[in-house]
């Protein structure tokens, strides 16, 4: 069996990462790609040259809609709802990494734009998949994690039950710049990001709302979160550093491992984690330690794998009844 897949926004890094995968995966099948001009894919990412020829085509949505049966939408923020509200009907199982249907509507409209698929949000299914698996099996269309909200969650989930929510929860988070995407800007520039880190949208990031909205719905608590993300001069992964107050007394490893015992890309530390470790996998490290009240919760990701490209391979997975971890990277890019 093979299964007809597209991607669409190809020429972005996590388009590359999905090509990559993808062309080691034992169903899916590349049957188009689209960006924004027709050329060749390794005119793009040369790095796929003598590896992997294939021609960029300009998307066409009725064209999409007949040469597939599993399209991944690797555009920036509101370029993909018209897509989905036009493919969601045809039948065609789609994996959007953009945030146009990870929020409620309302939340949409106050951190992007106006939203035009406003139904379509209700019929997403969040793809958290260490939480949402089995509602993943059953939906045609994944709103896959942010980056940020993915490590966060997964750090953050367990512990929930046995925190003091009267005070707030503390989020340092750090990304590499391949987080910041392709397109040329001051942040991202070599000569301001080398050697250099800075915080960016203190308190007001727009994952913090989508962090707190998937709190309450896995959990159906209100938090209050202070996020503040940080920009650091490597090129990928992500590490996240949560301070929060307990109401009870834990064994914070013990905790985490039996939440974890059956998930095989968590992995519980015994020290505080490495983004060298994840890098180049679908992995999640997370180490927590507490002294007295006080609880340090630390995890670290690959932002354009776990964070983005291979989340969205396993939920595809899932939703067509496929083993989970098919084509998911698991060797870390090390030394």
């Amino acid at each position: 069996m093979k299964i007809k897949t597209s991607i669409v926004g190809v020429g972005g890094y996590t388009g590359l990462e999905l090509v990559k995968m993808l062309l080691n995966h034992e169903v899916f099948k590349i049957s188009s790609i689209y960006g924004t001009e027709e050329c060749e894919l390794d005119k793009i990412h040369t790095c796929l040259n003598c590896v992997y020829k294939k021609n960029i085509e300009i998307g066409d949505i009725n064209k999409i809609s007949q040469e597939s049966e599993l399209v991944f939408l690797a555009l920036p923020h509101t370029q993909g709802i018209e897509y989905v509200s036009k493919l969601y009907n045809s039948g065609v199982k789609i994996v959007d990494l953009s945030a146009d249907y990870r929020l409620s509507h309302n939340k949409y409209e106050k951190y992007y734009q106006t939203h035009s698929d406003k139904n379509n949000i209700d019929n997403a299914v969040y793809g958290l998949i260490e939480y949402n698996r089995e509602k993943i099996k059953t939906t045609n269309l994944v709103a896959n994690p942010g980056c940020y909200p993915t490590a966060t969650l997964l750090a953050l989930l367990p512990f929930l039950p046995f925190l003091d929510l009267s005070h707030s929860i503390f989020i340092d988070a750090k990304s590499s710049v391949s987080g910041a995407g392709k397109k040329l800007a001051y942040n991202s520039h070599f000569v301001n990001i080398n050697e250099n880190i800075f915080a960016y949208s203190p308190i007001s990031h727009r994952h913090s709302p989508e962090i707190e909205e998937q709190i309450f719905k896995i959990t159906n608590k209100n938090v209050s979160i202070m996020f503040v993300p940080h920009l650091i001069p490597i090129t990928r992964g992500m590490l996240i550093s949560i301070y929060a107050r307990l109401k009870e007394d834990i064994d914070p490893i013990m905790l985490l491992k039996d939440s974890y015992k059956n998930e095989k890309f968590i992995r519980i530390r015994e020290n505080c984690v490495q983004v060298k470790n994840v890098a180049g996998t679908h992995f999640c490290d997370i180490y927590a330690t507490k002294e007295g009240s006080n609880i340090f919760i630390n995890s670290c990701i690959d932002n354009l794998l776990r964070g983005a490209s291979s989340q969205a391979i396993a939920n595809a997975n899932l939703m067509f009844n496929l083993k989970e971890d098919l084509a998911l990277p698991k060797i870390a890019y090390a030394p």
